[in-house]
């Protein structure tokens, strides 16, 4: 056993040791499937702000994108610009009017919000059957610590896959949202230095006298490996190689403000005047994690290309470049990336089959007849076996991994904003009450086009095929909500809603 491989299994140790223990605490608070979806809506505002960034970073932070960048060179740079840009300003536009309506609905999820607020159980169960893209997501992080305990424990990437997916059910079938937040918390803080310690290092490993003169060395090692990895578009990237690819990858970041899982945390915010102080702390949290992007430069330029694989550049880099123990530290880290985004996504599906179709769906309209406290415990019960059943799900996807990680997760992503902004943005936006068929026909055909975009190869990049076509299921709902005309009764039952935006 090396000296990394002693500090890591150490390290991971511990990591698991802490999260179980939350897991277990948290489990002993969570008496029904409003805790578990949300905490009880009585979370804390710096609490929920890094839990938000360690959900919305997830491993591609730490894995995928600097793999990017390695790859693709400074390219790369316009996603870092997008996901800065992009995604505060989608928060800014949706959270606070989001979770001043819910203040009346008292939903639990996007699918339930969605439902409650145009009145429509298709909505609820489309929105549902949507979220199932999620999966996807899952998967991408499953890929990630199956990566590295395959690359530095030499464990066979199935066992690895399998050892993944098992800690994380595990730990979010016990605790739900509150150890989700929790741990969340813990782990963005760790991101966040190790993103600095990555962004300092490579200054400190190039050093020329100087910042600017540092950062043209850097340059003029990546540009003599390969010329493309210095230019603002790169021509065999997927994803940034012309101006409306990375416009698409903006669009995307701004509508993946909005994913559901992401979405159940502001419903679980306590009192709607602290979501400016979680909204702070989201920004600040994740411009320092984000400093892990020049990771990959350092790596392409450091290692030059003969790293085993893109997705482990700035693992190859760490483990190059820092003391084994620090390196140890910062993989357990990623490990953490990984958890922070999976715990959420598992607990905003499984909050869709216990909630939206269970609850709401099959007991409230009477196809499924119990008592309410009968309802609730079996609610809960519904969310953790649906955890499960995602879990092994994922696991199943990726039993022959993808080349890049990020790939698969943009795969799931795009298509969730593709058929749920458009409601999402008229709901809080809209002067009038709107349809519900508006709604209905702006989810059903934001997907389809998606689909078209990107499987019908129209699309190369899944964020801008994502994007195109989430631009067409907003433009559609604007034209029917402003068509299609409501009925009275709908009108009366949504003043309450229109009123409190």
């Amino acid at each position: 056993m090396t000296e990394i491989q002693l500090f890591l299994w150490i390290g991971l140790a511990a990591f698991l040791v802490l999260i179980l223990g939350i897991g277990i605490y948290s489990g002993k608070k969570t008496k029904s499937v409003r805790d578990f979806a949300i905490g009880g809506g009585q979370l804390g505002p710096v609490v929920l702000g890094l839990s938000f960034t360690g959900t919305y970073l997830s491993a591609a932070a730490f894995l995928g994108y600097p793999g990017w960048s390695y790859e693709y060179g400074y390219s790369n740079l316009w996603l870092f610009l997008a996901i800065m840009g992009g995604g505060p300003i989608g928060v800014l536009m949706v959270a606070k009017r989001a979770r001043k309506i819910n203040t009346t609905q008292q939903s639990l999820s996007l699918p339930d919000w969605l439902g409650d607020y145009y009145s429509s159980d298709f909505l609820r169960i489309a929105t549902s059957i949507i979220l199932l893209f999620n999966i996807f997501y899952i998967a991408a992080q499953f890929v990630a610590g199956a990566r590295i305990f395959e690359y530095l424990l030499e464990i066979p990437y199935g066992n690895a896959l399998m050892t993944t997916t098992i800690i994380v059910i595990i730990y979010v079938y016990v605790g739900g949202a509150i150890a989700d937040v929790y741990t969340d918390a813990i782990q963005v803080i760790l991101m966040a230095v190790t993103g600095l310690l990555v962004f300092v290092s490579g200054i400190v490993l190039f050093w020329e006298g100087g910042l600017s003169e540092t950062f043209s060395a850097i340059t003029a090692k990546l540009t003599a490996q390969d010329s493309d990895l210095g230019r603002v578009f790169h021509p065999e990237s997927d994803y940034f190689y012309s101006l409306p690819a990375v416009i698409g990858a903006l669009l995307i970041q701004w509508a993946f403000a909005s994913a559901p899982h992401l979405f159940n945390k502001v419903l679980g915010v306590k009192d709607e005047r602290d979501l400016g102080k979680m909204i702070f702390v989201y920004v600040v949290t994740k411009l320092c994690c984000l400093a892990v992007f020049f990771g990959g430069f350092y790596s392409r330029a450091h290692l030059g290309d003969q790293v085993v694989m893109s997705d482990l550049a700035l693992v190859e880099y760490m483990v190059r470049v820092f003391p084994a123990v620090i390196a140890a530290l910062m993989i357990v880290v990623i490990l953490a990336a990984a958890m922070s985004t999976t715990d959420g996504l598992f607990v905003s599906i499984s909050t869709v089959f216990a909630n939206d179709i269970f609850l709401k769906a099959l007991v409230r309209r009477g196809i499924l007849k119990m008592s309410k406290r009968r309802a609730e415990k079996t609610a809960l019960l519904v969310s953790r076996v649906a955890t499960v059943g995602a879990g092994i799900l994922a696991c199943l996807l990726v039993l022959n991994p993808p080349r890049y990680m990020a790939d698969i997760q943009w795969l799931g992503i795009s298509g969730i904003a593709a058929g749920t902004l458009g409601p999402i943005l008229y709901a809080v936006y809209g002067k009038k009450k709107a349809h519900a068929r508006a709604a209905e026909f702006s989810m059903v055909i934001g997907l389809t086009s998606y689909l078209v975009l990107y499987f019908g190869g129209i699309e190369k990049s899944a964020m801008a095929a994502g994007a195109w076509a989430t631009l067409i299921g907003i433009g559609l709902m604007i034209v029917l909500a402003n068509t299609l005309k409501v009925p009275k009764k709908v009108q009366q039952h949504a003043e309450k809603a229109i009123k409190a935006k």
